[in-house]
């Protein structure tokens, strides 16, 4: 197998594991899992990726030189935010306006809270911002929110206030006004003459001026992500360049390629990189998307469990969900973002009792890659759920990553009873059993709040469970749900790398319009609309044809797809729709894309829910712009018989379930056939995740290496 032909590396580099998904000429995948090394993810890359390559007998030298392309996702960025570990930013906004950055949005004082939390003021509480009062600084000027000039720019403020800031030594300066996106030249006026006076100086530091990159609504939602770009994404270029530096020296001949939180891929050179914050949960869903897409599954509940935290999203008829302006790290953002509902709670999540109520918590926090007190380094001492997994059973110890690591029950049974049985009165085994039962019940909880919050009900859904963590824990977290079926694909483990390997390479760019037509459309109106719709896209498709330029595809190579946002005149919410037609001139056009809403509308709320009679109006401009890339094959294989090949079972092993020692057959994944069906109580074991079958329970492995999970009637 030295001579197969790999075409595209997909990496998810998540907090404790990075999964690596290889695609060859055929399509056909091969993935592999290696422990995370976050202070060089290059490291926990290559070795993943060796791992992955051992299934086709090949090495990393052989087979990275054949490859087309690769494309990353992960964390860094975001643990660079959440850490508060970025550059020292310098803030110009309008004068009298220098504390609004510090004093955010309220809702920030309660992002991420429980429920209980969040109806108490006194647990509010605002994260330091990123940017300090010491580092902003005013300057005169004022554009309405109609984009007229009411106060013009102070020219002479500019140079002080930028000189304050180059002696305060910051390393990046962040350019936010008020309403900027409907007026833009102030901010690209001092943006311009902050760069000739450090030219003066002879100094230099990155400017960001936010309509530069995100010229949208909403001031503390611009600002924020803007500060991000200076803050934690512009130096993150550093992580990805030296990510693509060290696969270019196995012999990568490609420019590596991030996956966006739109749900496709763009370069780590592209000039929006803020957008990647949330890399790896997205390609889960993207992979979610296309496998449905191939199965013709046009519902899906998306559940992803990996060593941190548990990752939902809803796809409905066959689309997924974006989020314009989403929250993250508890601040709110101007991002496109699939629509994701994140908690932390994963399979290294740590256990500890309530001090004054004697209950078991989960989490937030979590040991990450270090697993938990049975790992060998001895590194970790708070429990957490995967020392649980291996006390009761389900883990084998001596198989953690194919043997890589072993880990140690011994350990795990100390640390158990010392911090969770005995201050509870309970035998080791059962505190064991309570965590990982309180833990289902509490995603089966955020699940069924997902998806009854948003309108629908679960029978209505296919649930997709994956992720390195999801297939342990699969039938707790879906007991009773109703769904109308549950799959687990044999590659959960590396489900969002090849969700990533199953991403176009796309760009999207938005700006936000004020565009109003009565109900009674006056041809002028009308013209007046497109026209200034028109001229948006037109912008927009230069912006996103000079990012794919950059990557050296021409224009003719990508295709671009027109999108708008809109409401009814006097409501908060828009939609967004994909335009029927590509170019607006006549009036009929504008009915066009009425009518798109129209049925947009009706689809989302209720048909009753129209109101014409309110006019239009136009919220946002949205252009797209994607390349095909090769995309991974679904695995089609021919239906063997009911029966597994004996050659597949591993023996028995003694597990504890529900109060009492049993056993269960244990059964090695990567050498079950197509079309066979196992029933509870069973395990089955690959070296990168365990899929627990419990009494009662049947799973069936169908032609696609996907296991169907029945429960009990």
């Amino acid at each position: 197998m030295a001579s197969v032909n790999a075409q595209i590396l997909a990496i998810d580099a998540g907090g404790t594991m990075t999964d690596t998904f290889i695609i060859n000429d055929k399509g056909d995948f091969v993935v592999g899992k290696a422990q995370s090394t976050p202070d060089d993810e290059s490291i926990g890359l290559l070795n993943s990726a060796h791992d992955a390559l051992s299934y086709w007998e090949t090495t990393v030298e052989e087979a990275f030189p054949h490859l087309a392309a690769g494309v990353y996702s992960g964390t860094a960025m975001l643990n660079r935010l959440v850490s508060r570990k970025g550059r020292r930013v310098g803030l110009i906004v309008n004068k009298g306006m220098e504390d609004f950055h510090r004093m955010g949005r309220a809702i920030q004082a309660y992002l991420g809270y429980s429920y209980s939390d969040r109806l108490h003021l006194n647990t509010h509480r605002y994260d330091p911002p990123l940017v300090p009062r010491n580092l902003t600084r005013g300057v005169t000027e004022r554009v309405d929110l109609f984009g007229n000039v009411v106060i013009p720019l102070y020219e002479h403020e500019v140079e002080q206030t930028v000189v304050d800031l180059l002696d305060q030594q910051v390393e990046a300066i962040v350019i936010s006004f008020l309403h900027s996106y409907r007026y833009p030249a102030h901010e690209r006026k001092v943006r311009d003459m902050a760069k000739e006076i450090m030219k003066k100086r002879g100094m230099e530091v990155p400017v960001f001026a936010s309509v530069d990159y995100y010229p949208l609504r909403k001031e503390s939602h611009r600002t924020n992500t803007t500060i991000i770009e200076a803050y934690a994404a512009d130096p993150s270029r550093e992580t990805l360049s030296k990510i693509d530096k060290r696969i270019k020296e196995k012999g990568a001949k490609f420019d590596l390629r991030v996956m966006a939180s739109h749900g496709g891929t763009i370069s780590f050179q592209a000039n929006e990189l803020a957008r990647t914050l949330v890399s790896g949960p997205i390609g889960g869903v993207v992979g979610a998307k296309y496998l449905g897409e191939h199965l013709g599954i046009r519902n899906i509940a998306c559940s992803d469990i990996g060593g941190t935290s548990f990752d939902m999203a809803l796809i409905t008829q066959g689309d997924l969900s974006i989020n314009t302006s989403p929250d993250m790290a508890r601040l709110v953002l101007s991002l496109p973002l699939v629509a994701m509902d994140t908690v932390g709670a994963g399979a290294g999540s740590f256990v500890r009792i309530d001090p004054n109520f004697k209950s078991i918590t989960l989490g937030p926090d979590s040991a990450g890659y270090r697993v938990g007190a049975c790992n060998p380094a001895g590194c970790i001492e708070t429990v957490t759920v995967s020392d649980c997994h291996v006390v009761l059973g389900l883990i084998n110890p001596d198989n953690f990553l194919g043997g890589e690591v072993k880990l140690y029950p011994e350990r795990a049974y100390r640390a158990i009873k010392e911090q969770v049985a005995d201050p509870l009165g309970l035998t080791v085994e059962d505190a064991a059993y309570g965590v990982i039962d309180l833990l289902e019940s509490q995603l089966r909880n955020y699940l069924e709040s997902m998806i009854l919050g948003k309108g629908y009900s679960p029978s209505q859904y296919v649930c997709f469970s994956y992720g390195g963590g999801g297939p342990l824990h699969t039938a707790g977290y879906t007991k009773g749900l109703g769904f109308e079926n549950i799959l687990v694909p044999a590659w959960a483990a590396g489900f969002s790398a090849f969700g990533c390997g199953a991403a176009d390479f796309e760009y999207r760019y938005d700006k936000t319009l004020d565009i109003n037509v009565s109900a009674f459309q006056q041809e002028q109106e009308t013209s007046s609309a497109i026209s200034e719709l028109q001229q948006s896209w037109q912008e927009l498709m230069e912006k996103v044809a000079d990012e794919f330029e950059k990557n050296n595809f021409p224009r003719a190579q990508v295709k671009f797809r027109f999108y708008f946002r809109m409401q009814y005149q006097g409501q908060l919410n828009d939609l967004e729709i994909e335009s029927p037609i590509h170019s607006l001139r006549t009036v009929q056009d504008w009915k066009e894309l009425v009518e798109a809403f129209e049925e947009t509308y009706g689809r989302v709320y209720a048909k009753a829910a129209r109101s014409p009679e309110l006019g239009y109006s136009v919220t946002g401009a949205i252009v797209r712009g994607i390349v095909e890339v090769p995309k991974p094959k679904i695995p089609e294989e021919p239906l063997s018989g009911e029966k597994p090949p004996a050659e597949a079972h591993l023996g028995v092993r003694p597990v504890y379930w529900k109060g009492k020692w049993t056993t269960a057959d244990i059964w090695e994944m990567e050498k079950l056939k197509a079309g066979n069906r196992i029933k509870g109580f069973a395990i089955v074991e690959s070296s990168a995740t365990t899929f627990v079958i419990p009494p009662g329970y049947e799973t069936y492995l169908d032609r696609h290496r996907i296991f169907h999970l029945k429960e009990p009637r």
